[in-house]
């Protein structure tokens, strides 16, 4: 049996626009409750946390970086694509402060949106999650150097990727613009790719957990989220591994919700079973 679900436009991210998506009785009941259960937007990071103080360690109080971070507000709500950004700036340390939606300035009144009051004169404003995500590594990175500024350049390239490049893989659509299926049912030499640069290293830059994973690893998330039923396994065990370790993290679990960071880990730990089990028959009939 499959139902109809219209989910307002302003609201959510793009892949959760104004669509008709035909979803079978579990992933309408995954759906709603991931989506109307999460208390998960608490934007100010704990500090206590061990991703606050790495994220913290080495930087000057006084420095730039702390005085702006101070002044970022996020417009969003939890169903749409800020958590991704609470996510990027629980990892980095970086406090936010929830915006009034009543006064979002963003051009087309969508959300994200982000605003730092603290550049002199003149306020910032930040709009579309990819920007957003690069102007906060720059806040963090601010002052170190050269190796901050190569880090910086490989970060922007994989959030310019997800968007540009694993966005559509991830999420099929209709000529009008609809989401209708995932493209991870199929096989693809990109995601090969991906599978074989995350079998060589466990994070894409640097050997280091950085807000290129947030990107990447957020798109690869939001699928077992709304296509619980799509097993990945098989294909990608280093892909589905990764997706496990980010979902693990302190920070993605404070920005999304315990709820849906639970549903996640339980999704992937199935997944890898089924698919470490899968193994195991082949190797028992020699087909291996």
């Amino acid at each position: 049996f499959f139902y109809s679900i219209m989910i307002p436009t302003d609201q959510i991210p793009k892949i959760f626009k104004t669509t008709t998506m035909k979803l079978n009785i579990l992933s309408i009941s995954t759906l709603l409750a991931l989506l109307t259960s999460t208390t998960a937007f608490s934007p100010t990071p704990n500090p206590n946390s061990p991703a606050h103080q790495l994220a913290t360690l080495g930087r000057r109080p006084t420095s730039s970086s702390t005085a702006l971070s101070m002044a970022l507000t996020l417009y969003g709500s939890p169903g749409s694509r800020s958590p991704l950004v609470n996510w990027a700036a629980n990892e980095l340390g970086l406090p936010l402060g929830p915006g009034d939606l009543s006064k979002n300035p963003h051009p087309f009144g969508q959300i994200p949106c982000l605003t730092d009051d603290d550049d002199g004169d003149e306020k910032i404003m930040v709009f579309e999650s990819g920007a957003i995500l690069n102007y906060l590594q720059s806040a963090a990175d601010e002052g170190r150097g050269p190796k901050g500024d190569a880090k910086r350049a490989a970060v922007a390239s994989w959030v310019a990727w997800a968007n540009a490049s694993l966005d559509p893989i991830c999420f099929l659509e209709t000529p009008e613009g609809k989401v209708y299926d995932t493209g991870l049912r199929n096989p693809n030499r990109r995601i090969d790719t991906l599978n074989t640069l995350l079998s060589q290293s466990p994070h894409l830059v640097q050997g280091k957990f950085s807000l290129a994973d947030v990107a990447v690893a957020s798109y690869l998330l939001y699928v077992i989220q709304f296509f619980p039923d799509v097993e990945l396994y098989q294909r990608w065990p280093h892909v589905v591994r990764y997706m496990r370790e980010c979902a693990g993290r302190e920070g993605y679990g404070q920005a999304f919700g315990g709820r849906v960071q639970g549903f996640c880990l339980e999704r992937l730990d199935k997944m890898m079973e089924s698919g470490n089990g899968g193994e195991e028959k082949k190797k028992m009939f020699g087909l291996f």
